[in-house]
């Protein structure tokens, strides 16, 4: 295989969108948290990396799983990628990541590493019982603190912050194991999503998404801003039509990209509010 399409392959195995995802909204949380540009920058590539790693070793963990399934859209189930080599991969994100939580010192750097190791324990197992909403909910709920422990003087982000955090990645898990229900079930994984259903993850999935955004709507006190205001309706329309959706075409990636677009738009909304973690 051509040097260029191997590196197209790896660059899909490693779960891109969500990845990229994390490092945006964590350098959003990086922003908020005053850090200096260098800061942020090492604080959003010591969690790319992490993430990195563990997109990687869910396609080498998941290799037999996947091609008994027939799962073509993964890149090392349909052998695009030798498993050895997403294995590798995994191994060498994995020790960037491990050096860069280093450089951040203690305490910013061990929280990007209880985010990594949250996801990894997914990989290896959680996933395939009825916590596997709980690696989610630790990994997404440590993002504002590895931004506001690697500031100077270090400190815990507020309690809404990561209560929100938290609840955005338990709907993000929710979502993105939806489309996938009937092939982890055939394959014998059976998280919360899959004892839910596919109807009641969806809506599952878009209450606690409503939640996420009504406790950044009220947590940080006060009256609350026009443009916090419009975070939340932005997230009441898009999880509403998402959800409706994901109702009646479980298999459809929407309410996976929706979960995304609305983190996203809350950390801009809270932003354009000028408030800071």
């Amino acid at each position: 295989m051509p040097p260029s399409s191997l590196a197209r392959a790896l660059a899909l195995s490693c779960h891109p969108v969500p990845s990229v995802a994390v490092a945006a909204l964590t350098a959003g949380l990086a922003g908020l948290a005053g850090l200096s540009l260098g800061r942020a920058v090492l604080v959003t590539a010591a969690v790319f990396t992490g993430q990195l790693s563990i997109g990687w070793s869910n396609d080498y963990l998941d290799a037999e799983r996947d091609r008994a399934v027939h799962r073509v859209d993964k890149p090392v189930a349909s052998g695009a990628v030798a498993p050895s080599v997403a294995g590798a991969a995994a191994g060498v994100a994995l020790v960037l990541t491990v050096a860069l939580s280093a450089s951040l010192g203690w305490p910013g750097g061990a929280a990007a590493l209880v985010i990594v190791a949250s996801g990894l324990l997914y990989n290896l197992g959680l996933k395939a019982r009825v916590l596997s909403w709980l690696p989610y909910a630790i990994a997404f709920g440590m993002l504002p603190a590895v931004a506001t422990l690697s500031a100077w003087p270090p400190r815990w982000p507020a309690a809404w912050a990561s209560t929100a955090a938290a609840l955005i990645g338990v709907a993000a898990h929710l979502a993105n194991v939806l489309p996938d229900l009937s092939e982890d079930l055939a394959t014998g994984v059976r998280g919360l999503p899959h004892r839910l259903g596919a109807r009641a993850t969806a809506l599952t999935g878009a209450a606690i998404l409503l939640t996420a955004s009504a406790v950044i709507l009220f947590g940080p006190g006060g009256q609350p801003s026009p443009w916090r205001w419009v975070g939340f309706v932005a997230a009441v329309l898009i999880s509403g039509t998402a959800a409706a959706t994901a109702y009646r075409a479980p298999s459809s990636r929407r309410f996976f990209l929706a979960t995304i677009l609305i983190a996203l738009l809350d950390l801009a909304f809270f932003a354009l509010n000028g408030t800071r973690l």
